[in-house]
């Protein structure tokens, strides 16, 4: 019976230690694609467009009420 667990664990581990480069190789490429798209766009246009997200998108002012 041990034989034949450690024989399953070793074909799991040798399937994830296999598969999971090449898995992970297309999320991997689309960080880095995603990161040269925002190194591109200086650093003043960044800070802008957040200025301007922040400003569209800010809470509302609550009142109190005395």
């Amino acid at each position: 019976m041990f034989r034949i667990i450690a024989w399953l664990f070793l074909a799991a581990y040798l399937l994830v230690v296999g598969l999971w480069p090449s898995a992970a190789a297309p999320v991997a490429l689309a960080f880095d694609g995603l990161g040269a798209v925002i190194a591109a766009i200086p650093g003043p246009v960044l800070l802008l467009l957040a200025v301007v997200a922040w400003l569209k998108h800010r809470p509302a002012p609550t009142h109190a009420t005395a």
